[in-house]
């Protein structure tokens, strides 16, 4: 018996990192996964793998920011398995600036990704969930960052803390209605993926030099791996967590307890 059998998860941003590390993980657990992705080639090819591997994963292409991607990811997920249970709002991007070097036109980018992103994922995964009688699961991707500032990654940790706010409005909001769906967020410290590369490469260092920088930062005296944060999120999603709702998981090597 998985922990995930008999349930079907969207993952926003699933082709890469932390995203393809729920999606295999998810799939182990019983899950049928939609990868939902900018990036097609990988997307296809991390679907193609994980039904190779016996599996049942389709690829969609879901550009997080616009509407209509949503309403066709969900779509496709409802055409293809009947339903939907969990939803991780996974996808973003980082910019390594302070308020003094973000441009309106970059701090427009990245809001519309990071916050504009999860609130319509967020909304259309309580419209395709809400009626279909089971207990179901959105999964939104914050940071450490959108429970604490960092000066270097202004318009990152805005983005973060209103999806902090977000989720736990939207999660009062279910209760009120009496919608079984749990919304929660995830807080991982720095964990080494593809955005993080991005911002190494903001900050002028190598990435080894970054992620030794970054890494020492952490109590625990080391970076996170996308895994560890898909472990997390597999909790979530199943419902081992049937109590849990509108609440910070923070996930982050002792990063925040400093």
């Amino acid at each position: 018996m998985g922990r995930l059998d008999g349930k079907v998860a969207l993952i926003a941003g699933g082709a890469v990192g932390i995203g393809e590390a729920d999606c295999k993980l998810f799939s182990k657990e019983g899950a049928k996964v939609v990868i939902g992705d900018i990036q097609v080639e990988k997307g296809q090819k991390l679907a193609d793998q994980i039904n190779k591997e016996g599996g049942e994963a389709i690829f969609v292409k879901l550009d997080i920011s616009k509407e209509e991607d949503w309403k066709n990811a969900m779509k496709v997920t409802l055409e293809k398995f009947g339903k939907i249970n969990v939803l991780v709002n996974n996808a973003g991007v980082s910019l390594g600036a302070d308020i003094e070097a973000t441009s309106l036109e970059e701090w427009n980018w990245l809001m519309n990704i990071n916050a504009t992103g999860v609130f319509l994922g967020t909304k259309y995964g309580i419209l395709n969930m809400k009626d279909n009688g089971e207990k179901c699961s959105i999964i939104n991707r914050s940071s450490i960052d959108g429970q604490v500032g960092e000066s270097g990654l202004f318009a990152y940790c805005a983005s973060k803390g209103a999806v902090t706010l977000l989720t736990k409005s939207a999660a009062l909001m279910c209760g009120e209605k009496g919608y079984s769906i749990r919304i929660n967020s995830v807080h991982p410290g720095y964990v080494h993926t593809d955005l993080t590369e991005k911002e190494a490469a903001d900050s002028g260092l190598s990435a080894e030099e970054y992620f030794a920088k970054v890494g020492a930062l952490h109590p625990i005296g080391y970076i996170g791996e996308p895994i560890d944060i898909a472990y997390l999120d597999l909790y979530l999603a199943s419902d081992e967590s049937k109590f849990c709702t509108g609440a910070e998981f923070t996930i982050d090597g002792g990063w925040t307890a400093q």
